[in-house]
């Protein structure tokens, strides 16, 4: 299937991670120029080597940091997918400590916002963009031990809601994708946590993760990033070109409520 979008140019930030290298994949099979960024240059080395692209390390998690990147990297983009991110801290809502907010708000949050400001006027200007945020089904259906990540998440939603409603009329279209429980490194590592804390195996407690914590995931296990990466691909596509401000969830079911 054509895209639509051979020699457009791509940033995919979280670009080291299984959703960003597999979305590389399928930028690279349309014909996309990519750039992709992560934090460390040591995770970004391999992905640099594999697929001839550009990589550049880069911490978004604040201003100086988006800025110094930026100088690197430039702004002149097409495609934009925002798949950078952490879990946070987890516990109690009401003993969140103030560095556990900031730093899901800076990660989660504030990295969108910063780089936005930047690559979007670009995209306006040309008359045509693609933004792709990677948001949660935490958005839809928040847990009250995640509760930075549930609120970080929610507000980058909201976010690009916003852009969305002000400027897809010039050409900016502006979605999100709310994967659930995908195998990446960051469930991976929930689930080494998990494994330790039962005294169980890996399967096992994917298992007892999936029947205690996520009931509405009927699909019975973990999402792959194959899964995902085509929708990011159709999203940034000319065939999403009537698709802008929604939030597309990719859950296996696990959010209980109809999606409106």
């Amino acid at each position: 299937m054509d895209l639509g979008i051979k020699g457009r140019k791509a940033l995919i930030t979280g670009g080291s991670g299984g959703m960003g290298i597999e979305t590389i994949k399928r930028f690279l099979e349309a014909g996309v120029i990519v750039t992709a960024t992560d934090l460390k240059e040591e995770d970004l080395a391999p992905v640099r080597e594999e697929y001839g692209i550009t990589c550049i390390a880069g911490d978004l998690s604040s201003a100086k940091g988006v800025d110094a990147f930026l100088k690197e990297a430039g702004t002149d983009f097409d495609i934009w997918v925002h798949a950078a991110g952490v879990t946070g801290a987890k516990g109690d809502p009401l003993e969140m400590t103030e560095e556990d907010w900031e730093d899901a708000l800076n990660i989660d949050f504030l990295s969108g916002v910063r780089l936005a400001r930047h690559l979007c006027p670009v995209m306006i200007k040309k008359g045509w963009g693609r933004v792709v945020f990677v948001t949660s089904e935490n958005v839809a259906q928040p847990y009250p031990e995640e509760t930075v990540y549930n609120s970080a998440k929610s507000a980058l939603l909201s976010f690009s809601k916003s852009i969305a409603m002000a400027h897809s009329g010039s050409g900016l279209l502006v979605n999100c994708i709310a994967p659930a429980f995908i195998e990446t490194p960051m469930t991976d590592g929930m689930m080494e946590k998990r494994m330790e804390e039962e005294g169980c195996s890996f399967d096992e407690a994917v298992e007892s993760f999936l029947e205690e914590e996520r009931p509405y995931l009927v699909l019975k296990r973990r999402g792959k990033v194959e899964e995902v990466a085509p929708v990011i691909a159709f999203l940034c596509s000319e065939l999403s070109s009537f698709v802008t401000g929604s939030n597309w969830r990719i859950d296996g079911g696990a959010v209980g409520s109809i999606n409106v």
